[in-house]
Order: C-alpha cells, then structure tokens, then sequence
C-alpha cells in the first residue's frame, strides 16, 4: 500500500479529488434505499438545485429541430449507470434494422481547441480533443460521431457531412433541454435511484417521474428492475478480455476467455463514474484484484498503477486513454463490456420514429424460442 500511496502521489489520475471526503460522504448518502437524517438536511439545498434547473429550462426555451429524429440515451442519476454501452448496442441494432445511425455528444472531459467547439471523431483523435466516450464509441461501432456543447449543433455539422445518416442517437443529452428528441432512453443499475432526492441531497439530476411518459423508456443494465418505473433487463456480460494492442487494432480474435486470469492477482483499474461495479464484476468472475479506482474521465499522461505491478485489467474507457502512453511496464488486459438490447425494446423505438417508412424498415424476427 505504500508503494500505491507513492504512485497516487506522482499521478494527478489517482491523487484525491478536491473535496474528495465531501464526495465521498456524499455517496454513502446518496446510494440508500431511502434517505437518512443528514439526507434530509441537505433537502432544503435540493430544493434549489430543482428551482435552478426549471429557470435554465425555460431558458432553453423549446427545443432546436434537428435534420433527422433523435434518441437519446442517459441517466437520471450521477456517475455511470452502464449508459455507453447502451449507446453502443443501440447504435448496432439499429445498423441491423436498415438505418443509417450517427451519433452526437458533448465528450466530457476534452479540451478543445479555441474555436473548435464542434469536432468530428476520427480514429486518430486524442480523448482531449473529442473526449474517451464518444472516441470508444466511434470505435466499437464504426459510426460517424460529433461532439459539441451545445447537441445541436453537433447534429447539424453530423447530418451536413454525412448525409446519409437517418437517425441520431445522442450519448447523455437528458437534461439538455434545447435539443429535440423523438424518444429517450434512461438506464439505470442496481443501484436505481439511491435515497429518491434530487442534489445534493441524492443522486438524482431531475426527479424520477411517477409514471413513464409515453416517449421514454427505461433500459435496466443490473440483473433487476431497480426502480418502480417498467423498464427492459438489458444485462451487461463480462466473458472476454483481449490485450491492450490487440484492442487498440480491433483484433477481437486475439480474445480469451476472463476466466484465463483466475488463480493469479492482477490489478483492476477503473476511471469510471461507479469504479465499485466493475471491480464487483471482476470479483463476481472468480479474479482476485488489487482495486485501483481513478478520476471518471481521467486523462493518463503515465502508467497510473505502482511500479513493479505486472498484470493490469481495465475498462474499455481507460483503454483509449492508455492506448496512447509510448511505454507501459505492465500486460493491460482490457475487459469489453457488452450488452445486446432485447427485440422488444428495439420495436418500441424503432416504432417512435417519425419517419414514415419506420414500421417497413423493421425486421419481422421474434426471438428464438
């Protein structure tokens, strides 16, 4: 520990976030099945953030237009809930059913260029141009993807250089109220809503509805329904890992099977918003891990487990961050996390798009009985 203590020290990636027992403090809160004495406390606070978030609601006023309809994909929740590789699974079934997908982000954590807001994701760009999750996105599936603040206009830079895209899925987007959607999709994991309150007094960006709209549907990516709204399982499976190169080349041949690295103690690295459910995954396949938990969206600019570490397995997201490092002294195994969305939930948006050849471009396959 005290070598990990000296690592964390010398890489910004692992040191303590300002404010990191505040943080800290604030979880153990928020992830309750209902709120405590110190949650109620804080409820006066969330009183305001709710006032705030319906001033700069109206300010939004109604939404832009957007060239082709828009789905999108997010949380109700702060920190990851399995979103992205909802986007991912989205983008390929609608690929599979006769459309065209792109797709829009803001790309948390990048830093673009002054007067290059709006950026096209190419292979080649760095997570600092166009931040990790959209660039793992374009590269798990191929599609065209722009980042922009304001998601707007990144549709529009999307639609005008690739006129052939049909429908847009926007990665997280649900509380951007100035961008026109035809359906939402909102994911949560096992940890649903937490205590229900808003912030800061819980985990929750907008309140969870008390019946579904009619346009929304929810995707569960645990192995239960975690709130009271209906919703589609849409577990996340964990069987195979590939090496860092071979993932960086797209040789999904070069996967073996997770359970190759049971009997021998390799270190889990997370820069995620929930690290805590990737190490359980881990755990839950029978590995034995050293937990390594970093920044969500953390920028490596060097190897940031302690030296003399010899197997590392991490998240698809840290890998096109660690992709990029010249030299690593240790075999990073990457650990793709996959979801398939269930044929019902694919008919039902498919089904609230607006075009109207929608129903015709539906494959007519039910699932295998």
């Amino acid at each position: 520990m005290r070598e990990a203590g000296k690592a964390a020290a010398a890489n910004p990636a692992q040191r303590p976030r300002a404010g990191g027992a505040l943080e800290r403090w604030l979880n153990g809160l928020w992830w309750q099945p209902r709120p405590g004495v110190a949650a109620w406390a804080l409820w006066p606070l969330s009183l305001v953030y709710r006032a705030l978030a319906a001033v700069n609601r109206r300010r939004a006023g109604a939404p832009e237009p957007t060239p082709v309809p828009v789905i999108v994909v997010g949380n109700l929740v702060v920190g990851g809930a399995g979103k992205t590789p909802v986007v991912i699974a989205l983008v390929q079934a609608l690929r599979a059913n006769g459309w065209q997908p792109g797709v829009i982000s803001r790309g948390h954590g990048r830093h673009p260029a002054p007067g290059a807001d709006v950026v096209a994701v190419a292979r080649g760009s760095t997570p600092s141009e166009v931040g990790d999750e959209p660039l793992l996105i374009h590269r798990r599936t191929g599609a065209p993807v722009f980042v922009a603040r304001r998601r707007p206009a990144a549709a529009s830079a999307l639609c005008a250089t690739h006129p052939e895209v049909d429908v847009i899925v926007s990665d997280d987007g649900l509380q951007h109220h100035a961008l026109a959607r035809v359906a939402e999709v909102i994911v949560f994991d096992d940890r649903g809503a937490g205590n229900g309150l808003l912030l800061p007094a819980g985990p929750l960006r907008q309140p969870l509805p008390h019946a579904l709209p009619p346009r929304v549907r929810i995707a569960y990516t645990g192995q239960r329904a975690s709130t009271r709204l209906p919703g589609t399982l849409v577990p996340r499976s964990v069987t195979q890992v590939v090496s860092l190169g071979a993932w960086s080349a797209g040789d999904g041949a070069a996967a073996q099977p997770l359970a190759s690295l049971r009997g021998r103690r390799v270190t889990a690295l997370a820069g995620i918003g929930a690290p805590e459910q990737f190490f359980r995954m881990l755990e839950a396949a029978g590995l034995t891990v050293e937990r390594l938990a970093c920044h969500d969206h953390a920028a490596y600019a060097q190897a940031p487990w302690p030296e003399g570490t010899r197997e590392v397995v991490t998240t698809e997201k840290d890998a096109v961050k660690l992709a990029r490092l010249p030299r690593l002294d240790a075999t990073v195994w990457v650990l793709p996390l996959d979801c398939e969305l269930p044929h019902a939930l694919v008919r039902d948006l498919l089904a609230l798009l607006p075009n109207a050849d929608a129903r015709t471009k539906v494959r007519a396959q039910e699932p295998p009985r």
